[in-house]
């Protein structure tokens, strides 16, 4: 991940694999350019796009959850698909969020946050494969395009995601970076810290053979989803700083 001069990004999701209370907030100027509110200077390596997934998640869904706090709630939500990403886009009464998603077989990692505020908020969703190694997919609020990133662990044979991974990708502008990804557990999900020259922490929540992790700061939240066999979306989501989960359950219309 390369970092900008200008930006100090904390991960997202360093608090838990998909944000803050559904604050997912993001006013009607974010929506209409995808994910509008500005690109993030940082970036994964790209090593040349995936086919597109076979099982498109577009549409209008009716959501139910509960925040991290145990209230639950009740949204309207549009996922709208541009190129490489996907734009989430959350009415709850006056209140909406935007957002912005990637896509890995079923499992879907998405970063939103509200209105202008969400410039910076990014998110990415890595797939583990049997060494330990991940290949990332990486959306960013505010730009069409999704980047890969792929991280090797230094260490052989460890049975958890905790360790130094040596990672290499490509910016948006083709520059190509390498550098170190250092993840330790903690609390619900695990910390990833990047260093490529520049520093990038965040905090992603596993599930399975993948691990979907926010970043961004405080402003921004995340959730991660897996797509059921009916295209029910079902996720678990957080943002920096709490301590427990919230859960969303979104039903196409």
């Amino acid at each position: 991940m390369k970092l900008s001069n200008s930006l100090t990004i904390l991960f997202i999701v360093a608090a838990a694999l998909f944000m803050v209370g559904f604050a997912c907030n993001s006013g009607s100027d974010t929506t209409t350019t995808n994910n509008a509110g500005g690109t993030t200077n940082e970036s994964r390596g790209t090593k040349g796009k995936e086919p597109p997934a076979t099982k498109s998640i577009a549409g209008s869904y009716s959501a139910t959850g509960t925040n991290p706090n145990g209230s639950a709630y009740k949204a309207d939500l549009v996922v709208t698909p541009h190129e490489d990403v996907y734009q989430f886009t959350w009415t709850s009464g006056k209140v909406s969020y935007d957002g912005v998603g990637v896509m890995s077989d079923n499992e879907v990692a998405v970063s939103f946050t509200d209105g202008s505020s969400g410039k910076g908020c990014g998110v990415v969703l890595y797939k583990i494969a049997s060494d330990g190694s991940m290949e990332g997919k990486a959306g960013y609020w505010g730009t069409n395009s999704m980047e890969i990133e792929n991280a090797v662990p230094q260490k052989k044979g460890g049975s958890d995601l905790d360790g130094v991974y040596d990672i290499s990708g490509k910016t948006p502008d083709g520059k190509d970076y390498k550098g170190t990804l250092t993840v330790v557990k903690s609390g619900p999900g695990y910390t990833f810290d990047w260093n490529t020259g520049g520093s990038l922490s965040g905090l992603g929540i596993r599930a399975g053979n993948f691990v979907a992790v926010g970043f961004g700061g405080k402003q921004c939240s995340f959730v991660g989803y897996d797509v059921q066999p009916d295209g029910t979306l079902d996720g678990k989501w957080g943002g920096l700083g709490v301590k427990s989960l919230g859960t969303e359950v979104a039903k196409k219309k």
